[in-house]
């Protein structure tokens, strides 16, 4: 009988320790993976699941610009960043529109409209900022303008398959009119 009461009790320890260690194996994949690279559903999901504490996004979008984006993606490893696509009604299913935000000193995350060369470069002042904004050809050799600045601990990156006027029309958007000249509040 205490022979019967001792294997038990070392078989209860060997299943609870294997129970431990399975546990502990099934939770090391998430705890590694938390913070990388994802696609959300929306801009409100990135900013509930990943703690992002500001995601810049436009309040005007031209009317060539399909709403919603087709993608949203964001992490937090190994630097915070969201990378926000938007498809165009002209030709459909076509991106047109790409919104990066990354931690400053850090490459955004993609980027498929890409200018094959640079025909002009300004410092665009706007809303006590400056930002650069470039003008070029793209890849099938349509007008495309990236503008770029920092805010707060972002650089904040538009490009898009159109002229520079629409870029500046929805980064200013971007920017509440409390905040002009001022970083936003963390």
């Amino acid at each position: 009988m205490k022979k019967t009461l001792g294997g038990f009790v070392v078989f209860a320890a060997m299943i609870a320790i294997l129970f431990g260690l399975l546990q502990l194996i099934n939770w090391i994949p998430s705890a590694i993976q938390e913070g990388a690279l994802e696609e959300y559903a929306s801009i409100e999901d990135v900013r509930a699941r990943l703690k992002i504490g500001t995601v810049y996004a436009p309040v005007y979008y031209p009317k060539n610009v399909q709403w919603p984006p087709v993608l949203i993606a964001a992490q937090t490893r190994p630097y915070p960043a969201v990378v926000t696509h938007f498809r165009g009604s002209e030709p459909p299913g076509e991106t047109i529109l790409i919104i990066t935000q990354t931690a400053l000193h850090h490459p955004p995350l993609s980027n498929s409209i890409r200018l094959t060369s640079i025909r002009e470069t300004v410092s665009y002042p706007f809303k006590g900022r400056v930002a650069v904004l470039e003008v070029g050809p793209c890849q099938k050799d349509d007008t495309c303008s990236r503008m770029t600045w920092d805010e707060a601990e972002f650089r904040i990156t538009l490009v898009m398959r159109s002229s520079p006027a629409e870029l500046v029309q929805m980064a200013e958007s971007m920017i509440p009119r409390s905040s002009a000249g001022a970083p936003p509040p963390p």
